[in-house]
């Protein structure tokens, strides 16, 4: 699987997230660590068990675009 990461240096770190798996973020002192400690948030995250609970439920929601997608002019 691949996901969207997001990364920058900031001072004497790195910092980045995944763009497709919110919450997964991390801060490392090299782009390689980071990209790492990317993956290996992801894979925790992926590997997490929901447990069932027979009152939850689960929808979807719909939101509007946002301002930054609609182009000029329309």
């Amino acid at each position: 699987m691949k996901f969207r990461a997001m990364f920058k240096k900031s001072g004497k770190w790195w910092i980045g997230w995944l763009v497709d798996l919110p919450g997964v973020n991390a801060q490392e002192k090299t782009r390689e660590e980071l990209l790492e400690s990317l993956k290996i948030g992801a894979e925790d995250m992926l590997n997490t068990t929901v447990p069932f609970e027979a009152e939850a439920q689960m929808t979807t929601i719909d939101i509007s675009e946002p301002a930054w997608t609609v182009e000029s002019g329309q």
